[in-house]
């Protein structure tokens, strides 16, 4: 139906100019910039998050008796930050919904090295599993050090990584991003 004028009333004050009008129309949702969709919390809570990750990557337990200094890339950092953005827009919460589980492939074993809460205050709505790589190129060279070495070793990760995502709140099948 039609919305008489005082139940516009609540939706703000000017409807905007005619070009206004005609710009909207011509302009589909998914040709929108999708960082207009993102909530400015989002992206604070976002940066605060992947500090965390980097955190928990510095001291990650990778080996039965050691642990690692993982450093992530700056491109990886903006990537996993994109997909975790683009992820949270569509939960009822955001972003402050997440459970993360963060996880580490080399070879073919993938060490579970930490599980963050993005806000410990809210019920989780959505579950990510973030699995990231050490760089391929650097296996061959550190295979030996996993037996021996110094604690607190550093190891460069890849680019690459894998995002899964589960609703928590729902019967959905299982979400699966390769990047």
């Amino acid at each position: 139906g039609r919305l008489e004028p005082s139940d516009c009333e609540s939706l703000g004050s000017a409807s905007g100019s005619e070009g206004d009008a005609e710009y909207a129309e011509g302009v589909s949702l998914p040709d929108m910039d999708l960082e207009l969709l993102h909530d400015p919390e989002d992206e604070l809570l976002c940066a605060s998050l992947m500090d965390v990750v980097q955190a928990t990557l510095g001291r990650a337990p990778l080996g039965a008796k050691r642990c690692w200094r993982l450093l992530m890339p700056a491109q990886l950092q903006a990537q996993v930050r994109a997909e975790l953005l683009r992820l949270a827009c569509s939960e009822p919460c955001g972003l402050r919904g997440a459970l993360l589980d963060l996880c580490v492939e080399h070879g073919k074993a993938c060490h579970d090295v930490g599980h963050i809460a993005a806000d410990p205050g809210v019920v989780p709505t959505f579950q990510l599993t973030l699995v990231l790589r050490l760089d391929s190129r650097l296996w061959p060279k550190i295979q030996g050090l996993f037996a021996s070495g110094p604690a607190f070793a550093p190891l460069k990760l890849s680019t690459g990584f894998r995002v899964m995502k589960k609703k928590l709140y729902s019967s959905e099948q299982l979400l699966i991003e390769e990047c």
